[in-house]
């Protein structure tokens, strides 16, 4: 090493960028291991938590360039894509769609989310506005009624004046006859629309609905993830840089799109657990990830478990993705009394202001100062022992919004906190497996993330579970599985 940049290549980067937490594994030349762990958004001091922490591991000064000759690879896992989804802070997008199906996808299929309900309240369509265009081409692939570019082009550029600069076009039957799809792609791009998503490529499935609302969600989508991978890429260079997709699988940063990267970091996580459980011999296990701001487990059991049609944050998405399910349980998850009960989650502190502990802001007791309080988290030792954890504040908080209603003292607080989230994560993991028809009383369970190990032992004696697996290195579990 000569001043702080490693001279010699072979460095491999894998990072998975949570919601609350950034985890960073470096393999160096040598083939040794070094883990790190940041906030995701801490901007007082930097900009972007993946880039930092490659700075970190290769020990570079504030200002100096990251040697891309030093590095082979950076492979990456990001919920920029999901929050986004979950928040609705995806980019202004028009949806162009076939004379008469304005409301096809608002209309969907009827369904009732919650059947008892009785005021359904939908949620909100990540499109702004829609434009119908004249087509027409039925199953059998006949041209129904001639495509009118003229009619539509002066709705298109009242679109893009009024600032819209993402469209997503899905006509009926696109999947099999894409030509009108096409031609109203290349207006749209002759216009100046940056994004331009088609169903024909996003999702070439049958089912307008489905294939529909992948297409929206990746028109919606990509723009936000491609500033962020252009943010990495700008400052990497020409290192060979890819991203998890949803499916389990690895795709370059060029490639990568919106609907890729929804289950990106739990994906990981999944890919990480199976392998290092199969170390082991182990070939029956329920993954457990418990991070930040939610609680992700899955099934394995000599196959990954995947499905082709999927709900997140209310969008259907068409395409192949690991089965994971996600309780909205994590380190942040925030306590509170409602009035009538006691609730953890599913709100999160996030990274900022984060837990009372912190010391960042934050006023409201969340499960890691529950953790604290119990004695189950070492306040000089957390984070690397790069964050210094404060028990005063995490006690004032608890009592202020869980102990004082109930006339208890702080610990017997934190303790019912733990067990509430734990029940969460519980009844999630027995809906799930006896959907699946699965008895976990076979299964071992392999716990990973910030916040798995920590519950992990608890949450087996409620699901019948007899053997629990930590992995070295369980913390950043996540981005250990984008080493494939």
């Amino acid at each position: 090493m000569d001043g702080g940049i490693i001279t010699k290549a072979g460095w491999q980067f894998w990072i998975d960028r949570g919601g609350t937490f950034t985890d960073v594994v470096g393999r160096a030349p040598d083939g040794s291991l070094h883990t790190h762990k940041l906030l995701s958004e801490n901007p007082e001091a930097y900009e972007d938590a993946a880039l930092q922490g490659i700075r970190d591991l290769l020990q570079l000064d504030d200002g100096q360039p990251v040697p891309e000759d030093s590095i082979d690879a950076v492979k990456m896992g990001t919920t920029v894509a999901t929050n986004a989804l979950l928040e609705r802070k995806g980019d202004r997008t028009l949806l162009v769609v076939t004379k008469g199906f304005r409301d096809q996808l608002r209309i969907a299929y009827q369904a009732r989310p919650r059947l008892f309900d009785r005021q359904i309240i939908l949620p909100e369509m990540l499109y702004e506005r829609v434009e119908e265009v004249t087509e027409r081409v039925d199953a059998q692939d006949a041209v129904l009624e001639p495509l009118d570019l003229d009619e539509l082009r002066p709705r298109l550029q009242a679109a893009f004046d009024d600032g819209v600069r993402s469209v997503a076009i899905v006509l009926m039957h696109g999947y099999r006859v894409p030509d009108h799809e096409m031609r109203v792609a290349a207006l749209a791009r002759d216009i100046g629309f940056t994004q331009v998503s088609t169903s024909h490529e996003t999702s070439p499935m049958i089912k307008f609905v489905g294939r529909g609302d992948t297409t929206v969600a990746d028109a919606y989508l990509s723009p936000i993830l491609r500033r962020y991978i252009d943010r990495i890429a700008g400052a990497l260079g020409n290192v060979n840089l890819q991203f998890m997709q949803s499916n389990g699988g690895l795709k370059g940063a060029s490639l990568f799109q919106g609907k890729d990267a929804i289950l990106s970091g739990p994906a990981g996580g999944i890919v990480g657990a199976v392998r290092t459980a199969g170390q082991a011999g182990f070939s029956k296990v329920i993954t457990f990830d418990m991070g930040g701001t939610s609680t992700d487990v899955a099934h394995y059991e000599n196959h990954y478990e995947r499905v082709f049609e999927t709900i997140v944050a209310g969008v259907r998405m068409q395409g192949p993705m690991l089965l994971i399910p996600t309780v909205a349980a994590g380190g942040g998850s925030l306590c509170h009394f409602d009035g009538a009960r006691f609730r953890v989650g599913p709100e999160s502190a996030g990274a900022l202001p984060g837990a009372a502990c912190y010391g960042k802001g934050g006023t409201r007791p969340t499960v890691t100062d529950a953790n604290l309080l119990l004695g189950r988290i070492e306040p000089n030792a957390f984070a690397e022992g790069k964050m210094k954890l404060n028990t005063k504040a995490a006690e004032g908080a608890m009592i202020q919004d869980v102990s004082q209603h109930l006339d208890i003292s702080a610990s017997e607080g934190a303790f019912g906190v733990t067990e509430m989230v734990e029940e969460n994560m519980a009844n999630a993991a027995r809906i799930h497996s006896v959907e699946h028809g699965v008895d976990l009383s076979h299964f071992s369970m392999i716990a990973f993330g910030g916040g798995g190990p920590l519950h992990a032992v608890r949450l087996a004696e409620k699901l019948g579970i007899t053997r629990v697996i930590v992995p070295a290195n369980s913390s950043v579990g996540s981005a250990l599985g984008f080493l494939s």
